[in-house]
């Protein structure tokens, strides 16, 4: 009875609340603002961006979605999600998506913002088979982009053979995915830089084009929770030993993203060429709730190959995924790596206990060459590495940890807890201790350097609404580092905070405003062998607006400021930019006009631009000009949609653009990119 009054209510406020609840329209720019907000390193934010689009194209099932993958999109507080998985399971499944409203502690601002990640199916439609599955599974598409320079760079003029780019100037990129929530995935991407040439050479694992990934992938079949061929990825604890390549670390949510969701296997799509697993890992349904993964990788990395008189060896791993002329070429796969381990996890309600193995091996020893910073930097050609995790959730509060030790005797410990203290306020805590000897090759972990390795630190995070229209979010971090780093030759400490302001008067309009300091050691330049080093504090501040104009006309207004000092010297740097989408059903046109003005590269401004689907743009403006986009998106019909994008940046104060092969002459640079999506 109380199930029918639930599906009653709901039916009527469906006539309240749809104009209010979109289907499937979200601003993913608006949604990474609140997540990331900043970016002061080049950091691999492409497969996060990826991730909330796929799940834009297939959501999660509300009535099969586990509270980790709820946890995953970063949206819902941790009482939300308890709340929810309390309702589903005494109410059963889920018949409308507006049942959400009957829950308290979902507002419709809340309902609103997650609304296009989820999804409720009919119960009375089965699945039958996986085969029967993919073939009438209506999700399908062949991706198909070109990318292309107007501008030569110098690697296509250079007269050097070994430097001089082999391929043509245009960037290609293919993919093909077919995936249904919790049930399989299938999917292929190709990518060919510009510059890089089409070869068949088996020997060197390249057929034709530079760089091929795929997967399939079957998951709730029998015994079988999750098995995976091809590329994947790996996200289990708190990411010290298998990080996955989608987290947002500190950024505007000051609460949700510092805690990793336990997704285990996942498939690998992105077309970054680093960081994914090639093999095979496989998820088992054990007795008494117990669940056994293992994996299995071999692949080959891009490294920089020595020979001495006794051996081969490894001076370093790259990753820039180039491999345009000969010298880049012959670094290409270099390196054999094999990696192995299994995962054991005991899951009980709220409960999750897990031990994890891995085991890594590279056909030739990594052999660093020592500078005053690295001289505990891995070296050697294995490396094994364990860890125990915990993830427990009381009422409101969850608390997450993971222990890892590394052959070397290297520690690593995360302990944290988020939660609601009332309905309006949340708070976050997170202690982490890397020891400068402990080495694990694929974390993503909550840290301050790229790596979990020699740091230290302390993190308090709490958002606090006010009213409804008012949310007021804030963190600190303190941290130090007790040997040296690259570019601080001493042991230092440091710290950073964050201030933001999130003010929505209405629907269409919303207001913010961050204000951010960040303080570290740095080495000093000087003509002496003896590095000094001194505090660098960078304070950003940014006022956006968001807002509309009736259905067709979106507007987006920013200010951007930084200030860098360091040994009482200061530097300044700014943009400011105004964005414009107009939305005419089948046809949408987005276009942007940005200034920027940096008096160095330690104030240049990052922001998130517009581009075609699947497609992440980051850009950092530096120097002084003008940057500009046009994007057009067409929906030609239900199985074609396609986008061209223009995009233009002018130097007032440089005559060249870039460095090395990569630069142009001149102080301009022209993009163009078309991309055409074929449901199948």
């Amino acid at each position: 009875m109380r199930r029918l009054l639930v599906f009653l209510f709901a039916t009527y406020t469906t006539a309240v609340f749809s104009q209010e609840i979109p289907a499937k329209e979200i601003d993913i720019q608006q949604l990474l603002d609140e997540l990331i907000s900043y970016q002061d390193e080049e950091l691999n934010y492409e497969e996060l961006y990826e991730n909330y689009l796929q799940l834009l194209q297939q959501p999660l099932n509300l009535n099969t979605a586990s509270a980790e993958q709820l946890r995953s999109l970063y949206i819902l507080s941790e009482s939300q999600v308890q709340e929810f998985i309390a309702y589903r399971r005494e109410q059963g499944k889920l018949l409308s998506l507006y049942e959400l409203q009957t829950l308290p502690s979902f507002d419709l601002a809340t309902i609103q913002k997650v609304a296009p990640f989820v999804t409720v199916s009919d119960p009375t439609r089965l699945t039958k088979s996986l085969f029967d599955n993919i073939l009438h599974n209506k999700n399908n598409y062949l991706l198909l982009r070109y990318e292309h320079t107007l501008q030569k760079k110098e690697g296509f003029t250079v007269l050097d053979s070994q430097k001089q780019f082999l391929g043509v100037r245009d960037k290609y990129y293919m993919r093909f995915r077919s995936s249904m929530t919790n049930d399989f995935s299938i999917g292929f991407t190709v990518e060919q830089d510009a510059g890089e040439s089409f070869r068949w050479n088996p020997g060197s694992q390249q057929y034709g084009v530079d760089f091929i990934s795929f997967h399939l992938q079957a998951q709730n079949k029998g015994i079988f929770k999750n098995i995976i061929l091809g590329d994947y990825q790996l996200q289990a604890g708190q990411g010290l030993l298998c990080g996955g390549t989608f987290s947002t670390g500190k950024g505007g949510e000051t609460i949700n993203t510092i805690r990793k969701s336990n997704l285990l296997g996942l498939p690998y799509t992105s077309a970054d060429e680093n960081y994914y697993l090639r093999g095979i890992t496989t998820t088992i349904n054990l007795p008494k709730n117990f669940f056994l993964t293992t994996f299995f990788s071999s692949t080959r990395r891009d490294a920089n190959r020595q020979t001495d008189s006794s051996r081969q060896y490894v001076s370093s791993l790259l990753t820039t995924g180039l491999h345009r002329n000969e010298a880049e070429l012959k670094d290409r796969k270099a390196l054999g790596e094999t990696i192995l381990g299994g995962i054991l996890q005991y899951t009980h309600k709220t409960l999750d206990i897990g031990l994890l193995h891995q085991y890594i091996y590279y056909n030739h020893p990594l052999v660093r060459e020592l500078s005053a910073y690295n001289q505990f930097t891995f070296s050697g050609s294995s490396n094994t590495n364990y860890s125990a995790y915990t993830n427990y959730t009381y009422h409101n509060f969850t608390f997450f940890t993971e222990a890892a030790m590394s052959s070397s005797n290297g520690k690593a410990l995360v302990i944290g807890a988020l939660g609601s203290l009332t309905k309006k306020l949340e708070v976050s805590f997170l202690y982490r201790n890397y020891q400068r000897n402990f080495y694990s090759f694929y974390a993503n972990s909550f840290s301050e350097s790229t790596l979990p390795q020699n740091e230290e630190g302390f993190y308090w995070g709490l958002k606090y609404r006010i009213h409804n229209k008012v949310q007021f979010a804030s963190y600190v971090d303190l941290f130090k580092f007790p040997w040296l780093r690259y570019r601080s030759y001493s042991p230092s400490v440091g710290h950073e905070w964050l201030l933001r302001f999130h003010y929505q008067p209405s629907k269409t309009v919303t207001f913010t405003t961050q204000f951010r300091e960040e303080e570290k050691q740095r080495n000093l330049s000087g003509e002496t062998t003896l590095y000094q080093t001194a505090l660098g504090k960078k304070r950003s501040l940014f006022l956006h607006a968001d807002y509309s104009l009736g259905h067709v006309v979106k507007m987006k207004s920013r200010l951007q400021f930084s200030t860098f000092t360091i040994d009482r010297e200061t530097t300044q740097g700014m943009t400011a930019f105004q964005d414009i989408t107009l939305d005419f059903r089948k046809v949408s046109i987005s276009g942007r006009y940005a200034l920027f003005d940096t008096e160095d590269y330690d104030n240049r401004q990052y922001v998130y631009e517009k581009n075609v689907w699947l497609a992440y743009s980051l850009p950092a403006y530096s120097g002084e000009g003008v940057r500009s986009y046009l994007l057009v998106q067409y929906t030609i019909n239900q199985h074609f949609t396609c986008w061209l994008r223009y995009a233009h940046v002018r130097f007032h104060d440089q005559q060249s653009i870039g460095s090395g092969m990569d630069a142009i002459a001149g102080n301009e640079r022209n993009d163009i990119s078309f991309q055409l999506r074929i449901k199948i």
